[in-house]
């Protein structure tokens, strides 16, 4: 596991969205542990808010992961378009089960830097987020 960074004692500042809650609890305690700093929100709407208040406080967020689907809620595909108006950089990876979904088969297209299929372990949504991560310092 890489050290944190010494200018904020982080690896990283994560927004990760998802609407199951259970889902949310667990990755963001998991990457906390792993030296991130995580802020978990239920849809797109949340994320989008989310993202435009740290904007507005100076301290961005370096990655987000947003879910696809959210029954009854604004999910990925909506959000992006959103943020991408607040912040033409951001480094979103969309997450999902629907492998076929074509944001998942080609997320760049869709306004994305990567994806994390579902079901996913720590490791791999741990190795997707440095991978943005690292495209920022590119």
């Amino acid at each position: 596991m890489p050290a944190p960074n010494p200018e904020n004692e982080t690896r990283g500042r994560v927004l990760f969205m998802d609407d199951e809650e259970a889902i949310r609890d667990v990755m963001g305690l998991m990457l906390r542990r792993r030296g991130f700093l995580v802020t978990e929100v239920g849809d797109g709407r949340e994320a989008v808010a989310a993202y435009g208040a740290a904007i507005a406080r100076g301290v961005p967020y370096d990655v987000i992961v947003l879910d696809l689907a959210v029954p009854g809620g604004t999910g990925a595909r909506e959000a992006i378009e959103v943020l991408r108006r607040l912040d033409p950089g951001v480094r979103a990876l969309v997450s999902s089960g629907h492998a076929d979904d074509p944001a998942m088969a080609d997320p760049a297209a869709h306004g994305f830097v990567g994806v994390v299929p579902k079901p996913y372990s720590i490791a791999e949504l741990e190795a997707a987020i440095e991978r943005a991560i690292r495209r920022a310092s590119r």
